[in-house]
Parts: C-alpha cells; structure tokens; sequence
C-alpha cells in the first residue's frame, strides 16, 4: 500500500494526545522536519492539542534560541521529554528546570542504539556506557528534575559483569526528513547533511505499530529512483509532505560540499589568520598536537571543532581520519553553527552504525569539551549552570577511546587573556573556577578511565594536566604564566607537580601556521 502524499496539517493529524512522538534530526536543523515542529507548536497554540506528548529526539533539536524544541516549550503539550541534550533548546529547558514536565537526559549513542533494539523487539540497549556518570541509577538515572521520577535506567548482572539496561520506550508517530520521496514513499537523501537515525526510527515506528510521517523537499514519480539511493523503503513510510523550501541546516541552506555530492576546492579552506591566535584557537592547536598521523578522531562541539579548521590550515588533514558522531567518517567536520556535518568525507554512516564502532573502542583519540574537572580526574560537560543541559554523544565517545583530550578555558564567566610575542598574558581573570573538588555531576569517570588504562589530558589555555594514578598532575605551563600566581591559586584542588613543569610550545601563541605536517611525521615515527 502506498503511503498518502499529504499536507503537513494531515500529519498532524495522525498525533493523538499522549501519544509518543520521535522526531528525526540533529542538532542545529541538520536532518530536522522543521515545518513539521512549526505547524504542532501553531496547532497546539491555537486549540491547545494534542496534548500530554511524550517528545523524544535522538540529539538536542535547536539554534540555542527560539527554533527547534524550544518552539514546543507549550505547558501541557508534552508531559514528558527525553532526548541526549537539551541544551540547545532553551526555552524547553526553561520549562524542565521550573519543573513544569518530567525530562530526562540520556547518551546519544544510547538512543540512537536504541531505535535499532526496538526496531528489532528488544526489550532495551544493555551496554557499558554510561556506568559509574550520572545515568547510572546509583546516581541520578538521567532524571533531570524532582518531578521526573520513573526509573528508565537499571543495573544487570551478565557474563560476569556489571551492565546498564536502558528500557525501550513507547513511539506512535516517528517524524523523519529526507530529500526525495517516490510515490510509493521510498526515501532518499542525496541532499541532506548527514543520514541519522532515519532507517532505524522508521523500522521501530512501523514494527510497534506506530505511524511514520516523512517531510521531503520534493517528490519523484514511482519507480523513478535509483534503488542503491533508497535508504528508506516506501513500505515504512504512512504519510509524506512537502516542504520545498527546507534547509540543510538553521545556518545554511544548500551546500553540495556537506551533502557529499562536490568536493570543495582548496579556496574553501579558510587560510591562517595573519593575527595572533585567540584563546579558543590556542587550545585546539594544543589538543591537536597529541594527534598522531592515522589516527580515528572524534572532535567534540566547541573549542574542538576547530581542530578541523586547523588540519586543514596546515595541510595535515588527509594524515588523519576525523568523524562526527551523526555519521560523518573522514574528511573536515563542520564547525560552529552547521557542526554535525562534514566536507570531503569518505563516508557518511547511518548514526547507529557509528555509535557501534566508538562503543566498541574504534577511536584513537578524541577531543571533547569540559565545564569542570574535579580531583579524581572526573568531568561534568553538561550541569554547569541553573538551565539543564545534557552531553551529546560525550559519554559514548569518552567511553572506549584510547587517548582523551578534555579542553576548555582554565577559568569562565569573563576571561580574558591576551597572545603576544609567543606568551600568554591574563588580563582579567575568569570569576568561576572549573577545577574544582567535586563535580556538580558526572559525564565522564576519571576512577573508571584509569582502571581501563585510558590516557587522558586536561588542556587549557595555561597549562596542561595528565590524570595518573594520584590524581590530576600539572605537566606543562604557557609562557609568561606564573604557576602560584595565575594557575594553582585559582584551583580548588591541589594537582601533583612533578618538578618544574614543561613550557608549552610557544607556537601555539603565534599567528601563521605552525608546522604540524613535520611534528605529526615526528609522532607517527616514535610511536
């Protein structure tokens, strides 16, 4: 039976109250129905229905503003919401922190996992990630208010060893986004930026008996389309509509290069800044420097989004092989706004297939963001201030991966620093330490990373630290930097220092390249 070529009004229609609905897509409008998402926060706004939603997104759906899941921050829309990071949905966030629905904030790679486990009538994902951080159920079960209260999340006993065993959940509607449907509603998406969870959350959709409604930016006739493109078969598919004027992402509406179709020339590839570097830029070079040539890399958002810029500027990137867990493997990963895609790339996997690979330790190293490091080496990335936020993908990433880098400024809330002649020099210190005691909460478990012989460094601006089997040890300073002065006064904790720390490499705070192509040849050799 073909599918109905509707409206997305019909599609709405198919959303009754209480019903569970997964939207498909990541982060900021890569993959994202968003007319879908418009038209149920009009409707909703208008007749106040369908209400009582349980909402659920793989990855946090959102521009850090007013687009995505924060248009459905609509008390009595939804009465419970789940999802990997709420972060980039303010507005919803808002209404989780004021306890106004249940929330909870589970691994990316867990979720995405999980769409593959109900398609196939599992009763959940049971894996190793996540235990000993704040999903674990001997801490907060990814509850993130008092009145979240369902336990989604539990321990098991199996071969010998501790697990985690994180329930299936329920999904009437499953809302995707592709480029083309044929009229029998096969799918392809030779103009999207990444493929997410498309094949799975449709399989989970159909085989619980629920509905999916696909949002395409055009339409083909039957049997017109090239079956190798078809990544989703028209027999899944309950309804499509179209919306022609869709974007690949909020930030940018059409690029050849993210959807893999052209390769971009080498004047894409913005050339080094004739300035001096900026704080953000001296950490990334600073984690790209324990990169060795072959290396499987994760770049983490922020600060280390960069490190694929900078591969590029020095000309190294083809040494390395870069990934983003959407399901981008190879190539440049996109930064700022559009991260989440990719140029160049040698492949672009569907996001379960990519979370089985890091889970299963396939990554070398990676370079993941940090909002406060405490004495045993643990990090918190994602309950740093009063608004709920969540990890992402971190904690899949930081899981099984060989060599960690965490990066971050030494101290937030206000910094500022100034790059010159190849030192650094603090002119206002930050007013919020992140080396503190004790994490507010947990994403990544320093006990459990030593004991699994993990290599793990804490990179700032200023100095560089190494977890051992003491704690944190300070193993390198800035130039111009005092260590009483301007890094151990402003600690919570006291690091190991064995003898006199090293200087970091000055080029790290000097405008032009810095000669990494020759320095990665000098690390695969010693390796």
């Amino acid at each position: 039976m073909s599918p109905i070529i509707g409206t997305v009004q019909d599609a709405l229609a198919l959303v009754h109250d209480g019903d569970a609905v997964w939207v498909g897509g990541s982060g900021a409008g890569h993959g994202v129905p968003q007319a879908f998402i418009d038209a149920l926060a009009a409707r909703f706004g208008e007749t106040g229905r369908p209400r009582d939603l349980t909402t659920v997104r793989v990855v946090g759906l959102g521009d850090f503003a007013d687009a995505g899941f924060s248009q459905l921050a609509l008390p009595g829309l939804a009465r419970r919401t789940i999802g990997s990071n709420i972060g980039n949905e303010p507005r919803l966030g808002a209404l989780v922190a004021d306890g106004a629905l249940e929330s909870y904030s589970l691994p990316q790679g867990v979720l995405s996992a999980l769409c593959r486990d109900m398609a196939a009538g599992r009763p959940g994902h049971i894996t190793h990630v996540g235990l000993g951080t704040y999903v674990d159920p001997r801490q907060t079960g990814g509850k993130q208010n008092a009145r979240t209260t369902e336990d989604l999340v539990e321990l098991v006993e199996l071969a010998g060893r501790t697990w985690l065993f994180y329930r299936a959940l329920p999904i009437d509607v499953a809302v995707l986004r592709a480029t083309t449907a044929d009229e029998d509603g096969n799918l392809t998406f030779e103009r999207e930026p990444i493929l997410g969870d498309s094949l799975a959350l449709a399989m989970a959709a159909h085989n619980s008996g629920g509905r999916v409604v696909v949002q395409v930016e055009r339409l083909a006739a039957r049997r017109s389309l090239r079956p190798a493109d078809v990544r989703v078969p028209g027999a899944l598919v309950d309804l499509v509509y179209v919306d022609a004027g869709q974007r690949q992402t909020y930030a940018t509406a059409y690029s050849p290069y993210y959807s893999g179709e052209l390769r971009a020339p080498s004047a894409a590839v913005s050339p080094q800044d004739a300035s001096p570097p900026d704080v953000r830029k001296v950490i990334a070079r600073r984690s790209f420097m324990e990169f060795r040539p072959g290396d499987i890399c994760n770049l983490g958002f922020g600060i280390s989004q960069q490190i694929g810029v900078i591969a590029a500027e020095e000309g190294v990137e083809d040494a390395l092989t870069l990934t983003v867990e959407q399901g981008i493997f190879g190539g440049v990963p996109a930064s700022g706004g559009d991260g989440g895609a990719g140029r160049d790339y040698q492949a672009r996997l569907e996001q379960p297939s990519m979370f089985d690979f890091y889970d299963g330790g396939g990554l070398d190293i990676a370079s993941l963001s940090f909002a406060q490091v405490d004495r045993s080496g643990n990090v918190n990335v994602h309950a740093f201030d009063e608004r709920p936020r969540g990890p992402g993908g971190f904690i899949n990433i930081s899981a099984r991966t060989k060599r960690l880098c965490f990066v971050g400024t030494f101290t937030a809330g206000g910094l500022r620093v100034a790059v010159e002649d190849g030192a650094l020099t603090i002119l206002r210190e930050g007013r919020h330490r992140k080396f503190v005691d004790t994490v507010t909460e947990i994403s990544f478990n320093g006990r459990l990373a030593a004991e699994k012989g993990q290599s793990v460094r804490y990179i700032t601006e200023r100095a560089v630290f190494e977890l051992t089997s003491r704690g944190l040890e300070l193993i390198e300073v800035a130039p111009g930097i005092d260590v009483e002065k301007d890094v151990l006064a402003h600690m919570d904790i006291e690091p190991a220092v064995a003898g006199t720390p090293a200087m970091m490499d000055p080029r790290l705070f000097t405008a032009g390249p810095m000669g990494l192509a020759r320095d990665l040849t000098m690390r695969g050799a010693a390796s």
